[in-house]
């Protein structure tokens, strides 16, 4: 018998940004989904405009595992993370024995297959990458959320995040900043009168 899953299926009760005071929740489970279609976007696009060669399907997989030892760990807040170097540290290190347990729940056979997913490993550097690209740009909608609807306690981390995720230097991360982002700042009203204007034919 293994554990395994019953304890990844506990990322819908680890509650994330548990300092803000938030206009709507957002758990690890709503979290990791949404890093994973932006990581497989973030491949797409730089393959497509980029030359790159990176696997989208591979980075997807990749983040749906990035936060997995939250639920042994919980959602350490930034602030506390990032207080020290030693402290920061110490999280690393707490991090890394919580998946190795999780990386001991899984039967032998299939094993080796997971490790991957729960430990960086040089031959996916690229979408490494990219997840964590894609797990940055996630904090700062949810920023840019939370703002929209005046929720001023996101003031500051609005701030440092739009700085950090627009000094990323990939050109997938700024085409998906210009192309994407902004709708995350309109409301559902919005949304649908932007979408129901006509639009201009593409070339062929």
């Amino acid at each position: 018998m293994s554990h395994f899953f019953a304890y990844l299926s506990r990322m819908r009760f680890v509650r994330r940004w548990g300092l803000m005071r938030n206009t709507f929740d957002e758990n690890l489970q709503e979290h990791t989904l949404q890093v994973a279609m932006i990581a497989h976007a973030l491949a797409v696009i730089r393959n497509r405009m980029f030359e790159g060669t990176v696997n989208p399907e591979r980075a997807a997989a990749l983040a749906l595992f990035h936060d997995a030892e939250e639920v042994l760990t919980g959602d350490v807040v930034a602030p506390i993370k990032h207080f020290s170097h030693k402290i920061r540290r110490a999280h690393l290190e707490v991090a890394g024995v919580a998946r190795q347990k999780l990386y001991a729940m899984l039967p032998a056979a299939i094993r080796k297959d997971f490790r991957p997913l729960l430990f960086e490993e040089k031959g996916d550097q690229h979408e490494w990458q990219i997840v964590h690209a894609a797990d940055k740009l996630c904090a700062h909608l949810k920023c840019v959320e939370e703002m929209r609807v005046g929720n001023e306690d996101f003031a500051k981390a609005a701030a440092v995040l739009k700085q950090q995720v627009e000094s990323i230097r990939l050109p997938e991360v700024a085409y998906f900043l210009k192309t994407f982002a902004p709708s995350f700042a309109m409301t559902l009203d919005e949304l649908n009168q932007s979408d129901a204007r006509p639009r201009r034919p593409q070339p062929p």
